[in-house]
């Protein structure tokens, strides 16, 4: 018997009917819990704004954007375990920050990003601005910009005649607990600036802003070598976790 009369007509309807169905993808129950999470968070943030947010939720809000496809809260809770607050995750360094569980680049440069975002909107407070009439605008500044380094920076704000800031500068940075500081420097680039005045900062790593000994020397040494050319040294700020500590304020100058 011939072989197409052996065969059935099969319309291409039928035989499309036929073919195996490609599976479609679908939202496991995983992805459904993490983006209602996600959802959420966002509500809470845009209805009661920060005060509605533990700490470990405002960072996992952070994180959503480089963590596009994953629960967040593990990293947030690892990195506030590690670190302690959301300003010294903030304020760590990247090579620690990649050292936690479920941080690579994308979110440490993230978390970095922020953080200085946060320090240039706090410095833009100080622009064009009296520094002495805004000082808790200068101490908010400083202790953002120094407070969680690793290392002792010695920082120096310049202003002009009306103690509006001209400069912001960090002249040296050290080891944990030692910074060196020349004040010919100092002098020499206040001049350069046109300063009248200056702001002496530096942080103390430890986390406690007790002035040492060699920190009140330093100080008046740098008072003697401005005040012959007309350069006021209004105060020495000493930037801690625990806190800072004016030498103006403790009659230490």
């Amino acid at each position: 018997m011939p072989r197409d009369s052996r065969e059935k007509n099969v319309s291409f309807s039928e035989a499309a009917a036929q073919v195996p169905a490609t599976p479609t993808k679908t939202n496991s129950p995983q992805d459904a819990t993490y983006h209602g999470h996600r959802t959420r968070l966002r509500e809470r943030f845009n209805t009661g704004g920060v005060s509605a947010l533990a700490d470990y939720e405002l960072l996992e809000l952070l994180l959503f954007r480089s963590i596009k496809r994953a629960d967040t809260k593990p990293v947030a809770k690892a990195l506030l375990k590690r670190f302690g607050s959301l300003a010294e995750v903030l304020g760590a360094p990247e090579n620690l920050l990649l050292e936690v569980k479920g941080v690579g680049p994308s979110v440490a440069f993230d978390l970095k990003l922020t953080a200085t975002a946060a320090r240039q909107m706090l410095k833009g407070g100080l622009n064009n601005r009296e520094v002495l009439g805004s000082w808790s605008k200068v101490i908010d500044y400083c202790s953002a910009a120094m407070a969680y380094e690793k290392r002792e920076q010695f920082r120096i704000l310049f202003l002009d005649k009306k103690n509006a800031l001209i400069a912001d500068e960090i002249q040296q940075s050290g080891t944990v607990d030692h910074t060196p500081v020349y004040p010919r420097e100092v002098v020499r680039r206040a001049l350069e600036l046109s300063a009248t005045a200056i702001i002496l900062v530096h942080n103390h790593p430890s986390g406690d802003p007790t002035p040492s000994r060699a920190d009140i020397a330093m100080t008046h040494t740098i008072i003697e070598a401005a005040k012959p050319l007309g350069i006021l040294v209004h105060d020495h700020i000493i930037i801690g976790k625990d806190g800072h500590a004016s030498l103006k304020g403790l009659q230490l100058i």
